[in-house]
């Protein structure tokens, strides 16, 4: 049977964890006097006869009232709390000696009463923001009923004709002028006292986190560019309309109605009167209501199961209390948790019928079963076939490898200054290349599985749906699959090289390889994982397009991975331009690298990860307005400028190209070593109660903290190979080349644990378990 701690921590919301009972610390408490009153049963030994009568007698009808009285062993009392506000404070009274050691019981129940107190606070405070964003998505669902019931008239009406349709709008009057597309709406406000104000004062800081949270209709969890904040009367209704700048066709539609409103002005006052609401923009507004409608019916569900598992946290432990004191505290206290606001109150049941049904109506046409794929999606089932294919596949691949290298090994490929140098500069780079991406992938399903078992809530953090999840276990076994064909493809093709077959025969397989991988990405069918890897598409085509879209956490995570795979970028360009010019039928393997075009080419390939980031730094200023991404920007480029100082002494190898190297190298590097350990992992703070690390750590042991901040120190001087050129003796400067990079791979494998462990703790420490999503429609009247 499982306890009921493990079965409380692995169902409890990750980022509501500090809001939940503190059950841990009551078994402390409650341990506390277990030992004292072992401890006095040892040195009083006495017999349990007149006890075993007393109990006998106070079961009989005649001392029934006399039992019950002294049954009241505890009162609870229900009193406004001290700060004048409408809030519920419960003090627990001691009417009798509970436990030989008083002052442990009073310190059980005073803990206890901070508990209830706190639970209720957080629900109260929770509920009302919930109740706030179900009245807005009310007054958008109206406005955007409306506006279709208006569409569908028209129809009715015959007033489209078929030529028209895919441009069918309404005509709205603009009551008032628009305003600038980099005008930002209010970012809200959320401030939380810290934990320890939060234990010490639960009643004051949870009541101060409601009364500062208002959700409007225009708040979103950050500042947000929109296309437009045009207000205009449709329906008998003034609205403003706001749509978020995130893709490039609505920055450049943005932009071409800025110019189109000035030239109106030019022609006339009654030029730009009139607004057309494309049936387009309808639908993208739709959209986002239905987005913010599945938010906020999944935080009604956080809601429901934060109350479920604290009323069961509260009788489990008053059970505990009751088995190790021999009283009867279960009965008088559950009562007094069951009357109080938090199981009492049946405001979130009633919105989240409410929020089901809007969504079965209206976005769902009446389709019940479509609704709750949106609303409560169904997770995929671990399959124990996936395990058996992982180990499978892990042993082909450990023995195909092994018969490479053996292969190898006898041939001689890898020497220095082997006569075998056509292989190493064609066919290496797809090994090499294929190696990096997949080890990369090996370790991101390592920080999926550390992830879960340290309940950081990544899904949450990368916005990513059940569709396109990936397990663990899906990570391994696309890493194990993929590298045993990998290694079955670059065995069969080195034995035919070793038979005696020509490389212009055999030459053509590598391209195949990476043909082969290309088409299982882009494949339409549902198939190898066709959601996550049209989501992986699409994120890269957000990273090579910046900043024309709007940056999320995954986009720029991503971009991030990008910037550890330099090395493997240089190789996918450099086979991309072998096998696209013909170079492997001619066997000219130096084109690529003689041709001036092609070799600016590859250095250009080195400076776009770092310039996709900045872009990216630059687009999250402009939209949220936080100097903080300048200062980061500002890491980038000077990445870039070390890459560039590198890519100019190898072309001319002189002192002051050296000097310039390790001059900005450095800076580079100690550049990107405080923003490692102080922004991206959090860590380095003088006032922690962990010394250099932070006061909340997910990993027990203090020392894997030190280890890993030693390690990223020491990785990051791979730069170093540049000036000293070591290189291992008999072993081609490509296998070199490929242990640096490979090791620049394991230690962002070990940066991104981190980096996620430390934006959980900030959505933890704002209580920031769902999306605010932004929504289209804003009434004019209630802004103000």
């Amino acid at each position: 049977m499982v306890k009921f701690t493990k079965q409380f921590e692995g169902q409890l919301v990750p980022e509501w964890k500090d809001a939940f009972v503190d059950y841990s610390q009551l078994k402390k408490d409650l341990k506390k006097i277990h030992l004292f009153t072992n401890g006095v049963e040892k040195k009083h030994t006495e017999t349990s006869l007149i006890k075993t009568v007393k109990s006998s007698l106070g079961r009989l009808s005649i001392f029934g009232n006399k039992g019950r009285e002294q049954s009241r062993v505890i009162q609870v009392h229900k009193k406004l709390a001290s700060s004048g506000s409408n809030n519920d404070v419960y003090e627990t009274e001691l009417l009798e000696k509970i436990a030989d050691d008083t002052d442990a019981a009073k310190e059980f129940f005073a803990c206890l009463d901070m508990q209830l107190n706190k639970v209720n606070q957080f629900y109260k405070t929770k509920e009302k923001e919930f109740l706030e964003r179900g009245e807005c998505l009310k007054k958008q669902m109206d406005i955007l009923i409306e506006l279709k019931d208006a569409f569908k008239q028209k129809q009715a009406n015959g007033e489209s004709t078929q030529e028209s349709k895919e441009d069918d709008s309404i005509s709205c009057t603009i009551s008032c002028e628009d305003d600038s597309v980099r005008g930002r709406t209010e970012e809200m406000q959320l401030q939380v006292s810290c934990l320890d104000n939060l234990e010490d004062n639960g009643e004051e800081a949870l009541e101060s986190l409601g009364s500062e949270e208002p959700i409007k209709a225009n708040n979103e969890d950050s500042k947000l560019t929109t296309v437009s904040s045009r207000v205009f009367s449709c329906q008998g209704k003034n609205v403003k309309i706001k749509i978020p700048l995130t893709n490039p066709s609505r920055t450049f539609s943005a932009i071409s109605y800025l110019i189109n409103q000035s030239s109106s002005k030019k022609n006339g006052p009654d030029g730009g009167n009139k607004l057309q609401i494309s049936k387009k923009k309808l639908s993208h507004a739709e959209k986002m209501i239905k987005g913010a409608l599945t938010e906020l019916f999944k935080g009604l569900n956080y809601l429901k199961t934060y109350r479920n598992l604290n009323i069961l946290a509260f009788m489990n432990i008053l059970k505990k209390f009751d088995k190790v004191t021999g009283k009867q505290i279960l009965p008088i206290y559950l009562k007094v948790v069951e009357s109080s606001y938090f199981n009492i109150s049946d405001k979130v049941m009633i919105l989240s019928d409410e929020v089901e049904e809007w969504f079965i109506k209206h976005l769902a046409g009446e389709n019940r079963r479509k609704a709750m794929k949106y609303l409560k999606p169904h997770h995929r089932k671990e399959s124990h076939s996936v395990t058996f294919f992982i180990g499978l596949f892990t042993g082909c691949f450990v023995a195909l490898l092994a018969g490479y290298i053996i292969v190898a090994h006898l041939t001689g490929m890898y020497r220095q200054h082997s006569a075998n140098t056509f292989y190493m500069e064609t066919a290496y780079p797809v090994l090499s290349m294929f190696g990096l991406l997949f080890l990369h992938l090996f370790l991101y399903g390592c920080n999926i599985f550390m992830w879960r078992k340290a309940r950081i809530n990544y899904s949450f953090i990368f916005e990513l749906g059940s569709k396109n999840e990936l397990k663990y276990r899906d990570v391994f076994l696309i890493c194990t699959a993929s590298m045993s064909a990998i290694a079955g493809v670059m065995f069969v093709h080195l034995s035919l090289l070793e038979k005696g077959y020509s490389f212009r025969q055999v030459q053509v397989i590598p391209g195949l390889l990476l043909l082969g991988f290309l088409l299982i990405l882009i494949c339409p069918l549902n198939i190898f994982y066709k959601s996550s890897r049209y989501r992986l598409i699409s994120v890269i085509r957000n990273i090579v397009f910046s900043p024309l879209y709007k940056v999320v956490m995954l986009d720029f995570f991503m971009a991030d991975q990008l910037c550890s795979q330099v090395p493997m970028l240089r190789n996918l360009e450099y086979i991309a331009c072998y096998y696209i010019t013909g170079s492997y039928a001619t066997q000219d393997y130096e084109y690529c690298m003689r041709v001036k075009y092609y070799r600016d080419l590859a250095y250009a390939v080195s400076f776009l990860p770092y310039y996709w980031r900045a872009m990216q730094c630059a687009r999250r200023w402009f939209d949220e307005g936080e100097t903080s991404h300048l200062v980061n920007l500002g890491k980038y480029v000077s990445a870039m400028l070390a890459a560039g100082t590198k890519v100019a002494y190898e072309k001319e190898r002189s002192l002051g190209w050296l000097c310039l190297v390790v001059a900005m190298s450095s800076v580079a590097t100690i550049y990107q070593l405080y923003w490692d350990f102080v922004k991206d992992w959090g860590l380095l703070q003088h006032n922690s109660n962990n010394p250099w690390l932070r006061n909340q750590l997910m990993l027990r042991q203090k020392s894997i903290y030190y280890f890993s901040m030693v390690l990223n120190l020491v990785l990051r001087l791979a730069w170093l190979q540049t000036v000293l050129h070591s290189s291992f003796e008999h072993v081609d400067y490509r296998v070199t080349g490929l242990f640096l990079a490979a090791l620049e791979v394991i230690r962002r494998g070990q940066w991104n644990f981190y980096r996620l462990e430390n934006e959980h703790l900030n959505n933890a420490g704002k209580f920031r378990a769902v999306k605010t999503v932004p929504l289209p429609f804003r009434e004019v009247d209630e802004e103000d």
